[in-house]
């Protein structure tokens, strides 16, 4: 048995990780009530956006009256040979199973995937590291091309570095997130759909409605098959344990369970497009459609990565919460030890003193 000094040594230790782990899931909880506050802001942008698509729809021409195929290339449907997939994990640990969650969700997604060309576009450094210690690394990589690789791409594709390659990093920008960085993003995806050097497009993320209400999925981005439909192809639910632990971390911090209440607000928002009124555009219907399009696809992947910051925040705020219950567990532990370590060297003691005290007389 450990001497008693030793074990109050352990439990100093311990008492300092708990302040520091309890300090972290408040932070973390303070960061996800903002996120909250950024995906719900987002949401009317998004919405307007979604409405104004479905109301051009049925004013221009979107498909060809006589062979039927879509004008617009992000509608055009083709076999996939190549498709790619944009993993979005977070920058930072000591979120519990969040990131590895993420990555087993991927490598399943690819292992389903065996009869095509995958490439990895990589949000966040832990998925990023992950996926580089398994798969190589395009001669392209980066968020896009420079302007002498695209000529030089045009001369003489660049070859492949496997299967299955990384192709694009984005580290270090959930930290402050911005629609800029989404949007260079989309446009990088857009412009290789459009070229038809990918004939699909994945967005694997943690979908975040609340604190209990989460999910993985893997979206279906491009083609565009049907204007505000989200396009699930994979999803992976919490187990019930997990959902308690959300709960309980969420009320020890302060912070909502539940989704905000919005179906009246978002009953209003979807009258515009279901509105029989024949709205005036400015511009053509069909331009306005062809431009508006690429710019749905940025509120879509702003919106994934909005929403897996909060996911990331919550996951973190739970595993906080944990590691603050089991270090109190282990503090009760500890000086449980000590107790005994204190009465059995006082015990000792006394022993000592009365044998000593029986020798002597």
């Amino acid at each position: 048995m450990a001497n008693v000094l030793d074990i109050k040594r352990r439990i100093r230790s311990v008492t300092n990780t708990r302040q520091i782990t309890k300090a972290m899931k408040m932070v973390s909880a303070a960061k996800l009530r903002r996120a909250q506050e950024r995906a719900l802001a987002a949401r009317p942008y998004s919405q307007m956006l979604t409405n104004v698509l479905k109301s051009l729809v049925s004013r221009a021409e979107i498909y060809d009256p006589e062979t039927g195929e879509p004008r617009h290339p992000l509608l055009a449907e083709r076999p996939e040979k190549t498709i790619l997939l944009i993993v979005v994990t977070g920058d930072k640990g000591l979120a519990g199973a969040f990131n590895a969650n993420i990555l087993k969700t991927a490598q399943k997604f690819l292992d389903a995937k065996t009869d095509v060309n995958v490439d990895l576009v990589c949000v966040g450094r832990k998925g990023r590291d992950f996926l580089r210690r398994r798969y190589p690394v395009s001669a392209a990589v980066g968020p896009e091309l420079s302007e002498m690789a695209e000529g030089a791409a045009a001369e003489k594709p660049i070859e492949r570095a496997g299967r299955v390659q990384i192709v694009g990093e984005h580290v270090g920008v959930l930290g402050k997130l911005e629609f800029s960085q989404a949007r260079a993003l989309a446009e990088s995806v857009v412009k290789q759909f459009t070229r038809g050097e990918i004939d699909g497009v994945y967005l694997l993320y943690n979908e975040f409605k609340s604190v209990i209400a989460q999910r993985l999925v893997v979206e279906h981005l491009l083609p565009i098959k049907e204007i505000g439909v989200v396009d699930v192809r994979l999803a992976e639910e919490a187990e019930e344990e997990e959902r308690k632990r959300r709960i309980e971390a969420a009320k020890s911090a302060g912070v909502g369970v539940r989704a905000p209440e919005t179906r009246e607000i978002d009953a209003r928002a979807a009258e515009f497009g279901t509105s029989q009124v024949d709205y005036i555009y400015e511009q053509p219907a069909e331009d306005m459609f062809n431009q508006l399009l690429p710019r749905y696809i940025s509120t879509q992947i702003f919106h994934a990565l909005l929403e897996s910051v909060a996911a990331e925040h919550a996951a973190r705020m739970t595993a906080m919460e944990a590691a603050t219950s089991n270090a109190t567990d282990m503090i009760e532990s500890l000086t449980l030890v000590m107790n005994r370590a204190r009465q059995a060297k006082i015990t000792k003691e006394i022993i000592e003193i009365v044998s000593g005290a029986a020798a002597a007389g």
